[in-house]
């Protein structure tokens, strides 16, 4: 499916947002909602790694991780990896302004590359990955931005993020990214754009502007909250580690301090709200809302209390499923998409959308013929994976464990290999969750159909045993053809 040529691009990334946040009643998604309502929305969307540089990668380049190269937090994408833009072929390409706002997280933080035309970062805190040659002494604009308002740095030079989220409402970084989207889109008139904005928010630090949008005392928390009977050994780890020890100044030993959290953390969802209403209306006032494919997505979840865990990193649904609605031009009714989707499949999707041939060699497939048509459900199976980066597992052999670590993993071995193993997870068409990890032999099979909480491992059930080696099979495939080498056993 091509549309007419050539239609613009307008791409919005949060991070550590639930899926569960839209056509919610518990969280006020407005805009995002009402965007929803005249898009495809796709019912049950994965990132491919549950973490923020990873993800972002494949969102980027259309490869897994294990391909890209950036598999963990801070690891740079290299350099002759192809973003989207330069993915399109010259002809197509030069047809666009080109913009990336924002966060990026995969390197050389503020600095235009990538075939960006525009580049306008908002994080400083990332210098230590710029390459060689970078001036690290430089500023995002955002903290130019803050300084000619009259803000001073907290952190040196830097504004950071703690001080960034304590700002009023109309000096974080969520209003700076609409004020600079805005500006781009008046400045690029009715030329054909693609322009990429990235929101800091919802991910931590859980506080800012909107903190008392919501009470505590009145919130629905997940139906999962708190550890559960089934849970594996990284679940338990980390459920332990955060009753123990809390999140910033939050108590979570009780259920207390969890819905002070949740609290802020869906304030944040309802101000990014807010800035991307802010955004979508500037686009219609530019008469380029009937030419543009929007999409709105999350690199990741957030558990947020489910059994018990804060973050993401884990393979259960709550951090490895994200939002996603993609509306095409002149779309104007929701088009429900069921069945599994990975994001790997976005950018070969977009390109075809821009009018451009898809690689060959991206692991993804493009959707744009699902998109608009008659057929809405998805059939194939997709993988989540998790790779670490073999610093951090060296960095945990150095450091003594604490007493609860030892009580909970039993050796310092398990604990490792809990806290840094690769997994491979499948989700197939009609339902089951299945992730493997060797080292750790603690296998997770769960019925998604029947028990989408994720309360009842069935790994342990012989009578799944061929199953789980028909699924081990069907990763086996999958590895072959996206050239994936770590052990499934």
């Amino acid at each position: 499916m091509s549309l007419a040529s050539p239609p613009n691009l307008l791409f919005i990334l949060t991070d550590e947002q639930r899926a569960d946040t839209l056509l919610s009643e518990d969280v006020s998604l407005p805009n995002i909602n009402r965007l929803a309502s005249r898009s495809c929305f796709f019912e049950e969307a994965y990132c491919t790694q549950p973490v923020c540089t990873p993800s972002r990668g494949s969102l980027m380049t259309g490869l897994y991780p294990h391909t890209h190269g950036a598999v963990s937090n801070n690891v740079p994408l290299p350099l002759e990896m192809r973003c989207l833009p330069e993915l399109l072929p010259a002809g197509i390409r030069a047809r666009y302004r080109t913009a990336h706002h924002g966060k990026w997280h995969l390197g050389d933080e503020i600095f235009a590359q990538h075939a960006f035309d525009e580049w306008v970062g908002s994080e400083d805190q990332y210098f230590a990955q710029y390459r060689e040659g970078r001036d690290k002494n430089a500023l995002s604009p955002y903290n130019t931005w803050l300084r000619g308002h009259g803000f001073k740095p907290d952190d040196g030079e830097y504004f950071s993020r703690d001080r960034a989220c304590c700002l009023p409402e109309g000096f974080g970084k969520p209003a700076f990214a609409a004020e600079q989207a805005c500006r781009f889109l008046a400045e690029a008139g009715r030329d054909p754009f693609i322009l990429y904005v990235n929101f800091l928010e919802p991910h931590m630090p859980f506080f800012g502007p909107r903190s008392g949008q919501y009470d505590p005392a009145t919130l629905r928390l997940p139906e999962n909250f708190g550890p559960q009977a089934g849970d594996g050994l990284p679940l338990r780890l980390l459920a332990e580690r955060f009753r123990r020890e809390g999140f910033e100044w939050y108590d979570l030993a009780g259920e207390a301090g969890w819905r002070q959290m949740t609290a802020a953390y869906r304030g944040s969802c309802t101000l990014v709200d807010e800035m991307v209403g802010r955004i979508l209306s500037a686009l219609e006032a530019n008469r380029q809302a009937e030419n543009t494919i929007i999409v709105f997505t999350s690199d990741h979840g957030e558990m947020m209390g489910s059994h018990g865990v804060l973050g993401k990193s884990v393979m259960n649904q709550e951090s490895i499923r994200v939002p996603l609605v993609v509306r095409l031009p002149g779309q104007n009714h929701m088009q429900r998409i069921s069945g599994p989707f990975s994001q790997i499949d976005l950018v070969p999707t977009l390109l075809e959308l821009t009018g451009a041939v898809p690689d060959e060699q991206l692991h993804g497939q493009s959707r744009a013929s699902l998109l608009g048509g008659d057929d809405t459900t998805l059939q194939d199976d997709i993988v989540v994976s998790w790779n670490d980066h073999p610093t951090r597992r060296e960095a945990l052999a150095r450091a003594p464990l604490r007493d609860w670590q030892k009580e909970t993993a039993g050796t310092s071995e398990r604990f490792i290999a809990a806290m840094t193993e690769p997994v491979r997870t499948l989700i197939t068409a009609d339902g089951w969750r299945f992730s493997t990890s060797p080292e750790l032999r603690e296998p997770e099979l769960f019925n998604l159909r029947k028990d989408p909480l994720e309360l009842y491992n069935l790994a342990e059930d012989p009578a799944k045993i061929p199953l789980m080696g028909a699924l081990t099979n069907r990763l086996e495939n999958w590895q072959k053809r996206v050239g994936d080498t770590v052990p499934l056993s």
